[in-house]
């Protein structure tokens, strides 16, 4: 049989239809979600670059910081582990960590020389539920591979030490100082480890975020944040140095203080 023409009607008809349909399809889809970042496809160690930029990086459109005393998220166990979370010399952040030899703050090898003498203060934060307590510590050990340092407390705060884990969760959360701010805790994906290294998405640090521990769910210390490197668009990862890594390196930390917890 044979088939008749479509009538210029029918053309006109079909013209705005289909217009329509794919509008739709784009208006409905959005702005296209950034894929993950292929963080482990070399072996490559990144170079810690310099104190002002290596931990400045917000991960999307927005800086997404909440004052740790007004979080309310998902994240329970990590306000048990706020406490033990230091500004140091107002430029950089750390943790009070468990240890067999003794507490010891652990932050990034970047932020500080060793034998410094470092100012550390705690409670430095927003409606605070204690006093702010400020005390010196001297750097026992500093390294820049990983990207580590411990600090020796001339006076321990009455606080209780984080500990080290090797098990990732799914999300992740980061209490620190953004730009030597009172304390603030932002949370993310995490996305994988390699090489010693740590990486997450969509968690937003700062200049002044550096040293600061990446918690689990759990509120244990997987890993120090170090680096930098996604963006506005919501492109690519930040990075930190596992526990893991630093507990092999250091002269201070024994195998015992890192468990599967």
């Amino acid at each position: 049989m044979t088939r008749r023409p479509h009538s210029p009607s029918m053309m006109t008809l079909w013209g705005p239809l289909l217009a329509g349909t794919v509008l739709l399809g784009l208006t409905a889809c959005g702005e296209p979600v950034p894929a993950d970042p292929l963080v482990c496809g070399n072996a490559r160690r990144p170079e810690v670059s310099s104190l002002s930029v290596s931990s400045l990086s917000q991960c999307g459109p927005t800086a997404d910081f909440t004052p740790i005393n007004s979080y309310q998220g998902e994240f329970a166990n990590v306000q048990d582990a706020e406490d033990a979370v230091v500004l140091i010399d107002g430029r950089c952040t750390g943790t009070l960590i468990e240890a067999s030899a003794g507490p010891v703050v652990l932050t990034a090898g970047h932020c500080v020389g060793l034998g410094d003498w470092s100012v550390l203060v705690f409670n430095h934060e927003d409606n605070p539920d204690g006093e702010q307590w400020v005390t010196k510590g001297r750097v026992i050990e500093q390294s820049l591979g990983p990207d580590y340092a411990l600090i020796v407390p001339e006076v321990l705060p009455a606080v209780t030490p984080v500990l080290l884990t090797t098990q990732a969760s799914d999300r992740l959360a980061i209490i620190q100082h953004p730009r030597g701010k009172p304390k603030a805790i932002a949370e993310g994906r995490y996305l994988d480890a390699c090489d010693q290294q740590l990486y997450y998405v969509d968690l937003d640090t700062l200049v002044g975020s550096s040293g600061a521990g990446v918690l689990t769910r759990q509120g244990y210390l997987l890993g120090i944040h170090t680096d930098g490197d996604c963006d506005e668009k919501g492109r690519g990862s930040n990075r930190g140095w596992t526990a893991a890594a630093i507990v092999e390196a250091s002269p201070y930390l024994e195998s015992a203080d890192i468990a599967e917890r």
